[in-house]
């Protein structure tokens, strides 16, 4: 199955995304509230561009029950979980507008839009699967790590990502998946592997730079 195959060829890749200091320190508490406000601003600005993406899945599939699931999905991205990153923002104080997009958030952006506007559906479906489907496995192991940890201050993300209902859209999003994978050629099936590796690629990079609070190394060369 290729969501099977995906998850081994990405094993050691899931091993450094958990064991990143960013989402260590989520789990633990001790999250630096400036890279967490950081953080959230950026994945604000990536979540438009995913919805986007899935908004286009919904429209280039072929199937009814794929078309209504990606455009729930899209919704979902827009409003329920621009919501929680609306009230962190609101609690952090965050400047978002003092926030640029980083290099990491724009290149993860601009991937997902080229895929969605380029490549044929199924690769589209495997660019998109990572985020539903690592977020899930991070947010999952958070909840087991700190279930009983009172006042948590990241409570609201893990208990998000850790939900029944978004572990039910996995499923369906990796369902989809295999399904097209069964059924594609050669040649697109080895760019929805392709698609869902830098994807994923794209998820470690995310929160490493989230850690880092990347900059622009041009932007001192730059007149506002």
């Amino acid at each position: 199955m290729f969501c099977d195959d995906m998850w081994l060829r990405t094993a050691e890749l899931m091993t450094a995304i958990h064991d990143h200091p960013f989402n260590v320190a989520l789990g633990d508490g001790t999250l630096d509230r400036d890279r967490f406000a950081f953080y959230i601003v950026q994945d604000g600005r990536y979540l438009e561009a995913f919805s986007k993406a899935l908004a286009t899945a919904s429209a280039r599939a072929t199937d009814p029950a794929d078309a209504a699931f990606f455009a729930q999905s899209a919704h979902t991205a827009l409003a329920a979980e621009r919501l929680l990153h609306a009230g962190y923002v609101e609690e952090l104080g965050a400047d978002a507008a003092g926030i640029a997009t980083s290099p990491t958030c724009l290149a993860y952006a601009s991937f997902l839009q080229a895929t969605a506007l380029a490549a044929p559906y199924p690769v589209l479906a495997a660019a998109v699967l990572p985020c539903f489907w690592i977020y899930q496995d991070v947010g999952t192991a958070l909840l087991r790590r700190t279930g009983d940890v009172p006042d948590h201050p990241y409570r609201k993300w893990i208990d998000t990502y850790s939900d029944p209902g978004f572990a039910a859209s996995v499923a369906q999003a990796k369902a989809i998946a295999d399904r097209l994978a069964a059924t594609a050629d050669p040649a697109t099936r080895d760019a929805m592997v392709q698609a869902y590796c830098t994807a994923a690629a794209y998820e470690w990079m995310f929160w490493d730079s989230a850690w880092r609070r990347e900059t622009w190394p041009t932007a001192g060369w730059l007149t506002p």
